[in-house]
């Protein structure tokens, strides 16, 4: 069995005010694609680690199948880790990098090359067994690297944000390499990535997380529709969620001269004032025959099949950004200004004082 358990797991740095990990439970199932998602410091490395045992587990505890895995050191846990910086042995041929782990466990030989020869195979590494690190690009070292952990055969794999030295081209085929592999082998994969696009398009599920906790968990598509909170809805989707504070009064809640067709009974469960999220594609451009928020263009990004204005609206008599994805190619000019409306089931509502989603 592959599955991981955290159960009140806790990182507590000596010194430090607060965990860098607080209270995480986490059940990762066997064979799952997991990704560990968040900015900087959230704490998403330190879990992985903990898991792969290089970092101590201060509270709670840390399963692998049925084993409790929490005291145990590393090459006791039956993982193996891909680092972001490929940690590849310098002197080494690729042949040798990707053995090293079986020789050290006395792997016979003839096992050995078998399992590194199925390795390239996959990887496409296999005529490259013999150079050295110094003579591969950043996406072959960074295969042979993967290549090191699969001729293990673990039942966790522990990827440390994989990806980040690659260009951007190299990212976004290697990653569709990763999963695909990760398919075709069905090893659980506990994967670290700052980059919600990449965590977007290669998790079964990902997690979450903000200042050392869980904010959610759950599937991409789900993440997207339903954030549970401020923080989520801001981080995920690329560009972000628009997120507004609205006026209310009279009984009506609007943005500018726009009366927004707000949820009342989302509005009345809040503690106090509400904060309304639009994803960039619930906007849509009218004319100005329609009541609509309008918007002062800054910026149009094409990018071919979509485009993107960046703009700002007044609100309460203070700017505020904006992004609106209109039609590719339309004809629309810095400066100018377009009229836009959204409809009530794209509206997200959010309690401003705690962050919580409100909305059904």
């Amino acid at each position: 069995m592959g599955s991981v358990t955290f159960e009140h797991a806790e990182r507590l740095y000596p010194g430090a005010d607060s965990p860098a990990v607080q209270d995480l439970n986490l059940e990762i199932a066997d064979g799952e694609f997991m990704v560990l998602v968040g900015p900087s410091g959230c704490g998403k490395s330190t879990s992985l680690r903990m898991l792969a045992g290089l970092e101590e587990v201060t509270g709670g505890r840390i399963l692998i199948g049925d084993r409790d895995v929490t005291e145990l050191p590393p090459k006791d846990r039956d993982i193996a880790m891909v680092f972001q910086n490929y940690a590849l042995y310098p002197h080494m041929s690729v042949a040798d990098n990707m053995a090293f782990a079986l020789k050290m466990s006395h792997v016979n030989q003839d096992e050995r090359r078998r399992r590194v020869l199925e390795a390239a195979e996959m990887l496409g590494l296999e005529d490259f067994l013999d150079r050295k690190p110094k003579a591969l690009s950043g996406g072959q070292r960074q295969r042979v690297a993967m290549g090191r952990a699969i001729v293990r055969q673990p039942s966790v794999f522990c990827m440390d944000e994989p990806l980040s030295n690659l260009d951007a081209k190299l990212r976004v085929s290697t990653r569709t390499q990763i999963a695909a592999l990760q398919q075709r082998l069905g090893t659980t994969t506990v994967y670290v990535t700052h980059d919600q696009v990449e965590a977007m398009t290669m998790g079964d599920r990902v997690a979450v997380l903000k200042d050392g906790v869980l904010q959610q968990v759950d599937t991409p598509l789900k993440l997207y529709d339903e954030p549970v909170n401020l923080f989520v809805a801001g981080f995920i989707g690329s560009p972000a969620m628009n997120l507004l504070a609205p006026q209310s009064g009279d009984g009506r809640t609007a943005i500018g001269g726009f009366e927004l067709p707000l949820d009342r009974a989302a509005v009345a469960k809040a503690s106090g004032p509400v904060i309304v999220g639009v994803r960039p594609e619930a906007w849509r451009v009218v004319g100005p025959e329609e009541v609509g928020l309008p918007v002062t263009v800054a910026v149009v990004e094409e990018l071919g099949a979509d485009a993107y204005v960046y703009g700002t609206c007044d609100i309460a008599g203070t700017p505020s950004e904006l992004v609106v994805r209109i039609e590719a190619r339309r004809d629309v000019a810095k400066g100018s200004v377009i009229n836009v409306r959204t409809e009530p089931e794209m509206l997200h509502v959010f309690d401003k004082n705690s962050g919580a989603r409100l909305s059904a």
